[in-house]
């Protein structure tokens, strides 16, 4: 069984098949925000995801994470650290691309474990 999440005109935020959460790429709701803030935003964006198919972040099994600009890796790691749950890392990549939007510094994108229970 297919599942789809925060369904919009052109994607789904994620998409749940086989026990895996296939998280489409998250951008900022605020682009006005600092790196750092747009960060924060977009992390809190992939909980309430992660939450609505019945798993967590503890669960995230690989992050791609775009920025505008590489320079911003420090702001972005800052709200990154704060979220992560140190216990359980997902493998991780970063890279420089440029944005849809000027305005988002950030993009972030994922794949999670969903519990068998959930």
């Amino acid at each position: 069984m297919i599942r789809r999440f925060a369904e919009e005109q052109r994607l789904s935020g994620a998409v749940a098949h086989g026990g895996v959460l296939y998280l489409a790429g998250q951008v900022a709701d605020d682009a006005s925000l600092d790196t750092e803030g747009q960060t924060a935003d977009i992390l809190a964006q992939i909980d309430a995801l992660l939450a609505q198919a019945g798993t967590a972040k503890a669960n995230l099994l690989s992050v791609t994470i775009i920025l505008a600009d590489i320079a911003d890796a420090p702001l972005m790691n800052r709200a990154w650290d704060l979220w992560l749950d140190p216990a359980n890392k997902p493998a991780r990549m970063t890279i420089q691309a440029p944005l849809v939007n000027p305005a988002w510094r950030v993009e972030i994108t994922g794949i999670a474990a969903i519990p068998a229970d959930a």
